[in-house]
C-alpha cells in the first residue's frame, strides 16, 4: 500500500485543480457524485492550462484514427485533446477504454469521474480530489460512510512511481465562497466586527435545500475512521446450477458445496438450499433438465434437455418464467416476435435513465397537445400523472407472473418490469444515435448500449429454437449487429469467452492499442443488414406520415431531397389520400422490395417502400439505392432517395 497523505480544502475546484497541476501532484482523479456533475467539471476546467503543447500533440497522433460518434463522443473528443479525461459508467465502453489507455500513456493530467470508478480498472492515479463528503445513495442524501471514503481515497498512489499518495476534500460551496466573502470584509473594514457582520449580512451563501453538509471535523472523523465490516451478497441463480450441468462432475453435489462454503449465516445457507431445491423442481418442471434411470460416471441421474440449443441459458432471474411466458403468445399473430421481445424485455434489470427518458418524452408531448387543445392546467396535470414509459403486454405479463409465482414460490423477490425500449427503437425504426438524440441519452449512452447487449444475450440465450420464427431471428440478428457496429467490444468480447479464448488474451489485445478496433463490415451480416435498410425506410415513411418534412431533409438534403422537395411530394401523396399507415401491418417486408443485384448495378442495392395507404393501392412510396461501401464504412444503411411518389 501507498502511504496517503490528506488535506483539506478551502479553494474553488478549480484553483485547487490548478495548483495541483503546478506542483506536479497530476494524474488527478476528479471524484462526482453524478455523471452530470463530471461532465460539467471537465467542461469548466477547459480554461485551465492542464496539458502541455508537447501532450496535446502526443493525444491527437495517438487519436487521429478514433470513430468519435456524435453527441458525448464530440464532447469527449474536445476535452481528451486539451490533457482532460472523464470516466464513468454512463459513457460507451469504446470511450471508457480510450480514457484508460491515454492515462495509462500519462497523458490525461486530470480525470472527471464518479465515485463508482472499479478497483479493476487500471488508471494510474497520484492525487484523488473529492468533491463532497456527502451523496444522494437513490433514497436519499446522506454523508459518505467509512469504507466508501477510503475506498475511493485508496485509489490515490502510484504503486512503483509514488512513495505517497494525495488525498484532497473540498470543503462545500458555499463555505468556501462565505470565507472568501469573509476574507475580503476584514480587509476592507479590520476587526469592526459590527461593520463586518452588516457587509455579510445580504451577501451569505446559503446551503442548496435538501443539502447534507460536513466540515473539516467531518473530513478528520473519516480520515481516521476504521472501515464497517463487510458483508456477503452470495445467491444462487438459474444460471448457475446450468453451468453446473456442465462441469465434470455431479451438479447436485458441487451446487450443494457452493452452498455449504460461503460467507453467509446458517439461516441463509438454508435459506439458499431451499432455493436451490425450488429452481431445481421449476427446471425440471420446465423440461429444461431431467431425470435419467442410470447414473453417468460422475453419478449424476440429471441431464440438460437434448432438445435444447447449444447456448441456451437463463441468464435473469425471472428468464424461466419468460420461457413459459411464451406458450402465451401465438406464432402467428403479426406481432408474436415483438410481443416475445417485450416478454424479454419485462425480465432485464430496468435502466432507469432511459426509462424517465422516455417517460418526460411523453409527457412533454401530451402537454404540448393539451395546450394546443385549450385543456385547463388542472386537467393537464391530472391527464400528466397518468403517463409513464411503455409497458407492452403489463396486463398479460401480470397475469402470467401471478399464476407463475404460485409453483415457483421463490421467484417472488423479482417482479417482471414491462417496458419498450429495443421494442422501441425498432418500431420507430431508429439506429443507436437515432434514439440518444431522440431522447436525449447523451449521457447514458453506456447505460443503454449495456441494456441493448443484455437484450441480446437473452434473446441469443433464453427464447428456445422452437421458438424462434423468422420475423423474431430478424429482430435478434438486427440488434446483435447493431450493438456491434455501435461499439463492438461488447459482443465480441462475449462471443470470444463463449468460444472459449483466455480472458487474459482478449483484455491484452485491447491494452495493446489506442486505435478503436473496426467492427465488421455491416453489409457482411445480410439479415440484419436487410433489417436495418427496412427501418431505414420506414423511418422516413414515419416522418412523412408525421409531415416532418424539415426531419426528412436534415437526414437527404446530402442527396438533393430537402425539406421543400420533401414537402412537395407531401403535398402530392395527400391531395390522393387522407391518411397513410404506420402499423405492424404497415411496416411488413411485404411492403418493401430490394433488388441485391450487385452485377447490374455494381456497389449498390436497388430498394423501394410502398405506403400503406387507406385504400391497400400501395401505389405511392419511395424508391432509393443503398451504397454499399458508404454503409460500410458508416456503420449504417446509406440511402440515396432517387424517387418519392407514385410508382
Amino acid at each position: 500500500p501507498i502511504p496517503l497523505h490528506f488535506y483539506y480544502s478551502t479553494t474553488p475546484v478549480q484553483e485547487t485543480v490548478q495548483e495541483l497541476v503546478q506542483t506536479k501532484q497530476t494524474p488527478v482523479y476528479i471524484v462526482h457524485f453524478s455523471q452530470k456533475a463530471a461532465l460539467e467539471q471537465a467542461n469548466a476546467l477547459l480554461s485551465v492550462a492542464i496539458a502541455s503543447k508537447e501532450d496535446k500533440e502526443r493525444i491527437a497522433e495517438l487519436i487521429a484514427k478514433f470513430r468519435f460518434g456524435p453527441g458525448f463522443g464530440k464532447a469527449l473528443n474536445k476535452l481528451v485533446r486539451a490533457g482532460i479525461g472523464i470516466h464513468h459508467a454512463g459513457m460507451l465502453p469504446k470511450y471508457r477504454r480510450l480514457v484508460e489507455q491515454l492515462a495509462q500513456e500519462g497523458l490525461l493530467k486530470v480525470i472527471c469521474g464518479t465515485d463508482t470508478l472499479g478497483v479493476g480498472i487500471n488508471v494510474p492515479i497520484r492525487t484523488v480530489l473529492i468533491t463532497a463528503l456527502s451523496k444522494f445513495d437513490g433514497a436519499r442524501s446522506r454523508r459518505l460512510r467509512a469504507r466508501e471514503f477510503h475506498q475511493i481515497a485508496g485509489r490515490a498512489g502510484r504503486a512503483g512511481f509514488d512513495t505517497a499518495g494525495t488525498v484532497v476534500v473540498q470543503a462545500p460551496e458555499h463555505d468556501i465562497e462565505n470565507a472568501r466573502l469573509l476574507a475580503k470584509a476584514q480587509a476592507k473594514f479590520g476587526d469592526d466586527t459590527k461593520r463586518i457582520n452588516q457587509s455579510l449580512s445580504s451577501k451569505r451563501k446559503k446551503a442548496p435545500e435538501g443539502f447534507v453538509g460536513w466540515s473539516e471535523k467531518t473530513f478528520d472523523q473519516l480520515v481516521e475512521a476504521a472501515p464497517e465490516p463487510l458483508t456477503s451478497s452470495f445467491d444462487i441463480t438459474h444460471s448457475m446450477l446450468l453451468n453446473l450441468m456442465h462441469r465434470p462432475e455431479n451438479p447436485v453435489i458441487a451446487a450443494y458445496r457452493i452452498i455449504q462454503e460461503n460467507h453467509e449465516s446458517p439461516a441463509r445457507r438454508r435459506e439458499l438450499l431451499r432455493k436451490a431445491i425450488g429452481i431445481y423442481k421449476e427446471l425440471l418442471t420446465g423440461g429444461v433438465i431431467e431425470r435419467t434411470n442410470t447414473p453417468d460416471e460422475h453419478g449424476s441421474y440429471l441431464r440438460l434437455t437434448e432438445d435444447l440449443q447449444d447456448n441456451f441459458a437463463l441468464n435473469q432471474p425471472l428468464s424461466a418464467f419468460a420461457v413459459a411466458a411464451l406458450e402465451l403468445l401465438d406464432p402467428e399473430s403479426p406481432s408474436y416476435a415483438l410481443d416475445a421481445l417485450s416478454l424479454i424485455e419485462a425480465t432485464l434489470e430496468s435502466p432507469n435513465q432511459v426509462l424517465y427518458a422516455q417517460e418526460r418524452k411523453a409527457k412533454n408531448e401530451l402537454s404540448a397537445q393539451l395546450k394546443a387543445d385549450g385543456v385547463d392546467y388542472t386537467e393537464r396535470m391530472n391527464e400528466l400523472d397518468k403517463v409513464t414509459y411503455p409497458q407492452p403486454l403489463a396486463e398479460l405479463i401480470e397475469q402470467a407472473y401471478t399464476t407463475y409465482k404460485q409453483s415457483a414460490p421463490w421467484v417472488a423477490r423479482f417482479e417482471p418490469r414491462p417496458k419498450s425500449i429495443v421494442r422501441d427503437m425498432y418500431e420507430r425504426a431508429m439506429g443507436f444515435n437515432d434514439f440518444v438524440q431522440f431522447y436525449s441519452l447523451e449521457r447514458a449512452e453506456g447505460v443503454l448500449l449495456r441494456y441493448l447487449s443484455d437484450a441480446y444475450k437473452a434473446m441469443r440465450h433464453t427464447i428456445p429454437d422452437s421458438a424462434v420464427t423468422d420475423e423474431l431471428d430478424d429482430i435478434i440478428e438486427w440488434l446483435g449487429e447493431l450493438v456491434r457496429q455501435t461499439d463492438s467490444s461488447l459482443v465480441d468480447e462475449w462471443e470470444k469467452l463463449a468460444a472459449g479464448e483466455d480472458t487474459a488474451t482478449i483484455t491484452a489485445e485491447h491494452a495493446s492499442s489506442i486505435e478503436e478496433e473496426e467492427p465488421p463490415a455491416v453489409t457482411k451480416n445480410l439479415r440484419a443488414f436487410r433489417v436495418m435498410v427496412r427501418n431505414a425506410l420506414f423511418r422516413r415513411v414515419e416522418l412523412f406520415a408525421d409531415e416532418r418534412d424539415r426531419a426528412l431533409g436534415t437526414l437527404d438534403e446530402w442527396c438533393g431531397w430537402d425539406a421543400d422537395r420533401w414537402a412537395d411530394a407531401m403535398d402530392d401523396y395527400f391531395d390522393v389520400y387522407d391518411d397513410i399507415y404506420t402499423d405492424a401491418d404497415a411496416r411488413s417486408p411485404r411492403l418493401v422490395s430490394m433488388d441485391e443485384d450487385t452485377a447490374a448495378h455494381p456497389g449498390v442495392w436497388k430498394v423501394q417502400q410502398s405506403f400503406a395507404d387507406p385504400e391497400d393501392n400501395f401505389d405511392f412510396g419511395i424508391r432509393a439505392e443503398v451504397d454499399l461501401a458508404a454503409s460500410d464504412e458508416a456503420g449504417y444503411p446509406v440511402l440515396k432517395i432517387l424517387s418519392v411518389g407514385e410508382f
